[in-house]
């Protein structure tokens, strides 16, 4: 099973649309609140190169902003 991270904020209407749509689809994920969590955020930053959420890791694999159809293909979706 695919390792999955969401680097998210509470208030990113994109980032709770990631997350309803790993739930719909019975993938487990980690959520990790870049707004509280400081060296969190600096990973996110070196990860990605951007400051901007929602950062999402699957496999090593990072995707800047909700893209359905880079998740559903690294998660064998497609």
């Amino acid at each position: 099973m695919a390792v999955v991270k969401v680097y998210s904020t509470p208030t990113c209407p994109w980032c709770v649309k990631a997350k309803q749509y790993f739930a719909s689809k019975n993938i487990p994920y980690t959520d990790i609140n870049v707004a509280v969590d400081r060296n969190a955020a600096m990973e996110m930053v070196q990860k990605s190169g951007q400051q901007g959420v929602p950062v999402i890791e699957i496999d090593g694999n990072i995707i800047v902003g909700f893209d359905q159809a880079r998740i559903d293909s690294l998660l064998g979706l497609s």
